[in-house]
């Protein structure tokens, strides 16, 4: 269940940490919220379809959606974001949010070195080969309720309880919370960034990190393709939920207090500042 005493205290962490946008907090229900932002339903592009060829690839991506670009609105909006495997926007975030596993050989295609007469492909990856075994070797927990939402931590009802909190922050800010990340767990190799597209960053790698019994902060949002859904200078951070307890329950004895971090608190202003917010 979600602390209410985790939510009075948000505001003055994120003043802290210089950051005007609350988190937003991912989970899975079996319910559909009310008011969310969701991809066109379409169909799921599965391997066992695309191996008996019946996957209307030009109308799978006639309804092309970015996730991260479904978030994005749902930051600006405070308003909640909801996936499924009807509604996921994206053939590839199918895979990165837990909906359909094995990957398919036309999206590794895609993402890869390109199909004749189909497309040129997005070159992320050298050949086929070499990406077919990194998402073999990735193999996404599947998702354990049928929607995946996302929404600011402030809209969770006190039976809701988020797995994991996502943060969008510019480096400054984002120093802040990956050393909140060390304070918390003395592990030294807690912030981890391993190559996915930006929905994965936030769904499939944290996932895979909590499945393994590993509390580990991961940084995301190198994804080219998704870079227009983040401001300039922006990257995500993803913690567990039990871990963003520990930072909020933690950081008035950590570094945060300190005339150093003031000494950041100022380049945050001026950042504010350059980019006008």
């Amino acid at each position: 269940m979600m602390d209410n005493k985790i939510l009075e205290n948000t505001p003055d962490f994120l003043n802290v940490l210089g950051l005007d946008e609350e988190p937003m907090g991912l989970f899975f229900t079996d319910e559909k919220p009310e008011g969310c932002l969701s991809p066109k339903p379409n169909d799921l592009p599965t391997k066992a379809k695309e191996e008996k060829n019946e996957i209307d690839w030009p109308g799978v991506f006639g309804k092309f959606s970015c996730v991260i670009g479904h978030i994005w609105r749902a930051r600006k909006k405070k308003i909640p974001a909801c996936f499924s495997a009807q509604e996921f926007g994206c053939p590839g975030a199918s895979f990165w949010v837990g909906f359909n596993k094995p990957q398919t050989e036309t999206i590794i295609g895609y993402v890869s070195e390109g199909i004749p007469n189909f497309t040129e492909g997005e070159h992320y990856c050298k050949t086929h080969d070499d990406l077919r075994r990194v998402f073999t070797e990735i193999d996404p927990v599947p998702a354990p309720k049928p929607y995946c939402v996302v929404k600011p931590l402030s809209l969770f009802k006190e039976s809701e309880e988020p797995e994991f909190v996502l943060f969008f922050t510019r480096p400054e800010s984002l120093a802040g919370l990956h050393q909140m990340a060390f304070f918390v767990t003395n592990d030294p190799e807690v912030a981890a960034s391993p190559w996915s597209a930006a929905c994965g960053s936030i769904a499939a790698w944290p996932m895979k990190y909590k499945a393994r019994g590993e509390a580990k902060a991961v940084v995301g949002g190198w994804d080219p393709s998704a870079r227009k859904f983040f401001k300039t200078d922006e990257l995500s951070f993803t913690v567990p939920y039990s871990m963003y307890v520990q930072m909020i329950e933690q950081y008035q004895e950590s570094f945060l207090t300190t005339k150093t971090w003031s000494t950041v608190q100022k380049k945050i202003g001026r950042s504010k500042k350059a980019w006008s917010e």
